[in-house]
């Protein structure tokens, strides 16, 4: 995979919901590649045949885990909807640049045949089936089931977990069959976090805390590790070696990145190995700013870690060649809330001198701040787009919902470790033909480094 071509193209989904456009999400294609008359350009946009879906994440109907079989291509991209509860099978494989709609599955048959609601993360499956998590139940509670599909006819089969026990929320998983375990993570129950983010909401109980630890084979709920009151890890990532009994998590609230591991009796624990110190302001929702970390990953060799900090704004580059002492090796700034000339006065700062400067690249001052990344196959260039969720960035970002987020490419030193911005590089998505957009996840035909799992 190390070895794969350079991306040409990439896949985003295009959010409307939240922002007074009264039009469908879509999937946008856009060119990549440096030598193209259409580079940094959405060259295609595949529309949804329904309003305020919230498409949020994708993943593949075939990855890495079907190895070897013959019969299995990468040729549909799986969509589900946060809100609405739709999954959307995009067919890729007959053009690849201009994706289309081969299946539509209605909330209703997850619904009937699963009692859940609101998926979220999916990943393809040895077996051929994909597996898909979810945020709550039918009626908005949370509840962090999972529901199966059928990677041909991508019919609905039914819940994946067994027994009684399912954890209280759910968000983000991986797995990994040779330690016989899936990893489940923990946002915050759906109806509570749909229309904004409210503090309270941490201390009534309603957001997340735990890893969930889950028996492979059985399918059955074994572990919880608790990460901490209001701590909510998001995205959870094992290291791309199959043998590897260890991964990191991203807490968004508390700041922090944990370590979690296999110990020697056999069941997982974890530890804390990276803290951003949340910054005293004035002019902000609270007293107290965390960064906000809402996307990690891990390079394809397994020698760097990166996020985001969505709202001190910036992206962080790690060194975890010691995966119990990671060592910051990159940083850089792109947006944020806490940028000079703003609402936000800092007071008080364990890590910065001042305040750092609003970015403008182009002539274009950005805003929001920087959330979901991804990493190019050789680990040499970081795509980053702005939007979190498009409930939460009218609440923090109100002029990112006007003008639109943008995609940013950082180029990355894999040698010594560091970032630095593409000033070449930039797609505006405040510049759609039907307005303003809020561009999500980023894809590669083909895979990359949060689809897929090595067996």
């Amino acid at each position: 995979a190390l070895k794969g071509p350079r991306e040409e193209i990439v896949y985003l989904p295009c959010i409307y919901r939240n922002t007074g456009t009264e039009k469908p999400d879509y999937l946008a294609t856009v060119d990549v590649d440096p030598k193209s008359p259409h580079y940094c350009q959405v060259i295609h946009r595949l529309p949804m045949p329904n309003l305020k879906d919230e498409l949020h994440h994708s993943g593949w109907n075939a990855c890495s885990s079907c190895f070897g079989d013959a019969t299995k291509k990468r040729n549909r991209l799986i969509l589900p909807s946060l809100i609405s509860s739709r999954i959307y099978v995009v067919d890729v494989g007959t053009d690849l640049r201009a994706p289309r709609i081969h299946k539509v599955v209605e909330p209703v048959e997850l619904f009937w045949k699963g009692n859940v609601a609101n998926p979220h993360t999916s990943h393809c499956l040895g077996s051929g089936d994909i597996l898909i998590s979810c945020l709550g139940d039918p009626s908005g509670n949370g509840k962090g089931g999972f529901i199966l599909l059928d990677g041909e006819t991508f019919e609905v089969k039914g819940n994946w977990e067994n027994g009684e026990k399912v954890p209280a929320l759910g968000y983000d998983f991986w797995y990994q069959p040779r330690h016989n375990v899936l990893m489940s993570t923990e946002w915050g129950a759906p109806k509570v976090l749909a229309d904004g983010f409210n503090p309270a909401d941490v201390e009534r109980g309603h957001y997340g805390r735990r890893i969930n630890v889950w028996d492979w084979s059985t399918h059955t709920y074994v572990q919880a590790i608790d990460l901490g009151k209001g701590s909510i890890p998001l995205e959870i990532r094992f290291l791309h070696n199959p043998d590897a009994a260890e991964g990191f998590v991203g807490c968004a609230l508390s700041g922090t990145v944990h370590r979690f591991y296999k110990t020697e009796k056999g069941d997982w624990a974890d530890e804390k190995v990276i803290e951003v110190p949340s910054k005293k302001v004035q002019g902000w929702l609270l007293p107290d700013m965390p960064g906000l970390i809402t996307d990690i990953l891990i390079s394809l060799d397994d020698r760097f870690l990166y996020f985001s900090n969505w709202l001190h704004g910036d992206i962080r580059q790690y060194d975890i060649s010691n995966t119990r002492e990671p060592k910051l090796v990159g940083q850089v700034f792109l947006g944020g809330s806490i940028t000079k000339g703003g609402p936000v006065t800092v007071v008080e700062d364990k890590e910065l001198q001042s305040q750092p400067e609003p970015f403008v690249i182009q002539g274009k001052r950005v805003p929001g701040g920087p959330q979901m990344i991804q990493l190019s196959l050789d680990g040499k260039r970081l795509y980053v787009t702005s939007s979190l969720y498009s409930g939460w960035d009218k609440q923090f970002y109100p002029d990112l919902v006007r003008e639109g987020s943008v995609m940013l490419q950082i180029d990355v030193d894999t040698e010594r470790g560091g970032l630095k911005v593409n000033k070449n590089f930039l797609v505006d998505f405040g510049k759609e033909p039907d307005g303003p957009v809020l561009a999500h996840e980023i894809r590669y035909p083909g895979g990359d480094c949060t689809s897929d799992i090595w067996m």
